[in-house]
C-alpha cells in the first residue's frame, strides 16, 4: 500500500481580509484545534461549542470565566490581515495554558498541515452562505472600509463597497473569483472552493466534516461527534447545557451584552453581526436564471459528492 497523500500548501492568499502567510508565525501544539470555514457556516458558533467543551473538559481545575468567549484573542484568526501584530498573536499564543482552538478561513490549499493538530470544517449550502454573506457585507461600516482600505500593508486591489442590489452582488459572488486560481466568491474568496479542498483530504483522520444544517436540526448528535472527534469527555447533562449555552439566541443576547466594538465593524454591532442564523432565505430571492448561474458553478467547482454533502449535509449519504 502506497503512502498516504498529505496536503500541500500550493497559494498564497493575500487580499483585503486574508493574509496567509501568517500562518508561518505559527507553532503548533499536538492538541491544537483548528476550525475551518470560507465564511458564515457557522464559525463563531462552532467555536463556541468547542470553547464549552474545552472548559466542561477541565473543570474543576478550570474557572469557567478564565476562559474568554472566543474572540480575536481567546480563539484568533490568524489569517485576518487587519488582525494584532503577529508578536503579539504568538505570544498570545504562547501564554495560553488551556487547550488551544483557532479560527481560519483558509482553504487546504493555502494552509502548512499539521498532522499532530486536529481539524473541524464545518460547511453550509452555498446560497444560504450567500444570504448570511449578503447581510454581513451591507453592514459594514465606513470605518471599517477604511480600515481594509487604508492600511499600508494592504495587497492587491481595494475592496469593493456592498452593491445596493442583492441581485448584482449575487452575479458578481457566483461567477467570479478574487483570485485567478478560484472561479466564485467575489470580492472576498472562494466558498465552494474552500469546501473541496479539504473534501479532497476527508479520509485523514484529523480532519473532521460538521454540517450547519445538521448542525440546526440535532445540536446534540453533532456536539456529541466534535466530542469524540476532539477525544473530550463530558456527560449527556454538560452536552443539555452545551446547547442551551450555544443557542443563536442566547450567543446573540451575551455578544451585545458583553461588548459593542463590533459596531466599527457593522452598523448594528453584535446585532448586525448575530442576524438570522438560519437556511433556506434564498427561497423567492433568486430567481430561474440566477439558480441557473449557481448549478454552473457547482458543477466546474464541486465534485458530485462534494456537491451533495454541502446541500444536504450528512443526510444525503444516508439514503
Amino acid at each position: 500500500m502506497g503512502a498516504v497523500q498529505k496536503p500541500e500548501r500550493l497559494h498564497i492568499y493575500q487580499n483585503h481580509h486574508l493574509d496567509s502567510t501568517r500562518w508561518d508565525a505559527y507553532t503548533p501544539r499536538d492538541d491544537d484545534i483548528i476550525i475551518s470555514t470560507a465564511y458564515k457556516s457557522g464559525t463563531t458558533w462552532t467555536q463556541s461549542i468547542v470553547r464549552e467543551l474545552i472548559v466542561h473538559h477541565l473543570s474543576p481545575w478550570l474557572n469557567p470565566e478564565s476562559l474568554p468567549l472566543p474572540d480575536n484573542r481567546s480563539s484568533p484568526w490568524i489569517d485576518a490581515r487587519f488582525g494584532d501584530a503577529l508578536e503579539v498573536m504568538s505570544e498570545r499564543l504562547e501564554t495560553q495554558i488551556h487547550r488551544r482552538f483557532l479560527k481560519t478561513h483558509l482553504p487546504l490549499d493555502g494552509l502548512p498541515f499539521f498532522p499532530q493538530v486536529k481539524y473541524m470544517v464545518i460547511g453550509r449550502d452555498a446560497r444560504d452562505v450567500f444570504m448570511s454573506l449578503w447581510n454581513h457585507y451591507l453592514g459594514y461600516t465606513d470605518q471599517f472600509y477604511q480600515h481594509l482600505n487604508q492600511s499600508a500593508n494592504l495587497i492587491g486591489k481595494t475592496f469593493p463597497r456592498c452593491p445596493e442590489s442583492v441581485h448584482l452582488f449575487w452575479r458578481y459572488w457566483i461567477t467570479q473569483g478574487w483570485f485567478e486560481w478560484e472561479s466564485e466568491g467575489f470580492p472576498f474568496w472562494g466558498n465552494m472552493h474552500h469546501t473541496q479542498t479539504w473534501w479532497n483530504y476527508r479520509y485523514l483522520d484529523n480532519i473532521q466534516f460538521f454540517h450547519y444544517a445538521d448542525m440546526l436540526a440535532n445540536p446534540r448528535k453533532e456536539i456529541q461527534r466534535m466530542k469524540n472527534f476532539l477525544q473530550i469527555e463530558v456527560s449527556e447533562q454538560v452536552i443539555s447545557t452545551i446547547i442551551q449555552k450555544t443557542s443563536f439566541s442566547a450567543m446573540r443576547e451575551r455578544a451585545i451584552k458583553r461588548t459593542e466594538s463590533e459596531r466599527t465593524t457593522f452598523k448594528d454591532g453584535a446585532k448586525g453581526f448575530f442576524f438570522k442564523g438560519t437556511n433556506d432565505r434564498w427561497h423567492g430571492v433568486l430567481s430561474t436564471d440566477e439558480l441557473e448561474m449557481y448549478q454552473r458553478t457547482k458543477s466546474l467547482v464541486l465534485t458530485r459528492e462534494c456537491a451533495s454533502w454541502l446541500e444536504e449535509g450528512w443526510s444525503s449519504f444516508l439514503s
